[in-house]
């Protein structure tokens, strides 16, 4: 089997691993579609002027976007998927697909920044409004972020973990796959970019997680390899954004959400909480989706990953909490509320993303099956 790493990159590539129903038009899809095109345009910002027309219809459909998605209680799913898709497809161009090099050409186009900080700015605004950043703030960063792990280990199954576990059918655990997929073949991309500055203990720390993920310079024991197993198990591709359509708003939203906190290192402490929280209740998912495939009768190749990530996360949240986090709070106990906040947005919108996965699988379970990639 080929590795993840070595297939070309699959944006937009081949729509007919999406079933027919799960592909719904929107009214937004003609302005990212402009956008995929101003993205690959050879020189774009030097001749800008000749693509007005273009950057008034994406500058237009976001603006609607970001009356439906956050100026109203209850937001346009379809508006938050338009802003989280366009956001995505500008910060993907921080990665390195193996693809043709003509695709980077605007990797630092001054207009694409200026519409990622567009975007960033509105959207974050609006986050951050789900948070008590000031009650925050009067917390001991330390205790906090002890009982939050105590609590985050090892939680009460959900009604969404029990379905996971009892109900979910095979194509359902296609359809968690498909979706996962997104993240699973490129994971620890993120991680990769805190690393360089000065050398203390807290960055080899984090430096050991990422060799962990990437399978100590093992192909055939990089995290990416065991998922890509698992899809080809399944009958699944193992092209890296073959299931973009797939992913719900909320997914990408968090994937997001990683790129601004590692773009920015003014951020470094938000990043390195919600790294702990990520680390420290990853075992507890991916038992749901381990248990999942043993009832479904799965063979070991169908489920490797799940079990790889639970024998390693469990050590990683350790590493994360005692190494990382506790000891950046005495190296910066006047910002440490910042740690806590990425601890507990990155919870808040796991669960988020996590609700919505569930639902994207009851929907596949009643919708077309994904073809088989044989």
């Amino acid at each position: 089997m080929q590795s993840s790493l070595l297939t070309v990159s699959g944006l937009d590539a081949d729509y007919s691993l999406i079933p027919a129903s799960q592909r719904v038009q929107t009214p937004y899809d003609e302005a990212e579609q402009l956008l995929a095109t101003l993205i690959e345009t050879e020189d774009l910002d030097k001749n800008l002027h000749a693509y007005a027309t273009e950057v008034n219809e994406v500058d237009t459909a976001l603006s609607i976007a970001f009356k439906e998605a956050y100026g109203q209680l209850n937001g346009s799913d379809t508006a938050h998927h338009f802003i989280q898709r366009v956001l995505y497809r500008i910060n993907r161009l921080n990665l390195f697909w193996y693809d043709d090099l003509r695709h980077y050409a605007n990797e630092r186009s001054p207009y694409l920044h200026q519409l990622r900080d567009r975007i960033e700015q509105v959207w974050q605004q609006w986050e951050t409004k789900h948070l008590d950043v000031d009650g925050l703030k009067r917390l001991d960063a330390k205790q906090a972020l002890s009982d939050r792990a105590a609590a985050d280990l090892d939680p009460p199954l959900s009604t969404d973990s029990r379905y996971l576990r009892e109900q979910m059918s095979f194509e359902g655990y296609r359809y968690l796959l498909a979706i996962a997929s997104f993240d699973g073949l490129i994971e620890a991309s993120r991680l990769s970019r805190i690393l360089g500055g000065a050398a203390n203990a807290v960055q080899c720390t984090l430096v050991k997680v990422l060799l962990e993920e990437y399978g100590n310079g093992r192909l055939s024991r990089k995290h990416s390899t065991f998922f890509a197993q698992m899809l080809s198990e399944l009958g699944l591709s193992t092209q890296p954004e073959a299931y973009f359509d797939l992913v719900p708003w909320q997914v990408l939203a968090s994937i997001n959400h990683n790129f601004l906190l590692t773009e920015c290192k003014r951020y470094f402490l938000r990043y390195n909480g919600g790294l702990a929280y990520f680390e420290v209740a990853g075992p507890a998912a991916y038992r749901n989706y381990l248990a999942a495939a043993k009832r479904l009768g799965l063979s070991d190749a169908a489920m490797g990953y799940w079990d790889l990530h639970i024998n390693e996360d469990e050590r990683h949240g350790r590493w994360m909490m005692e190494d990382v986090t506790l000891p950046l709070v005495e190296m910066y106990p006047n910002e440490a509320w910042q740690i806590v906040l990425g601890y507990d947005q990155e919870k808040l919108m796991g669960d988020r993303a996590g609700a919505a996965v569930v639902q994207a699988i009851r929907q596949g379970e009643h919708a077309d099956p994904l073809p088989s990639v044989r």
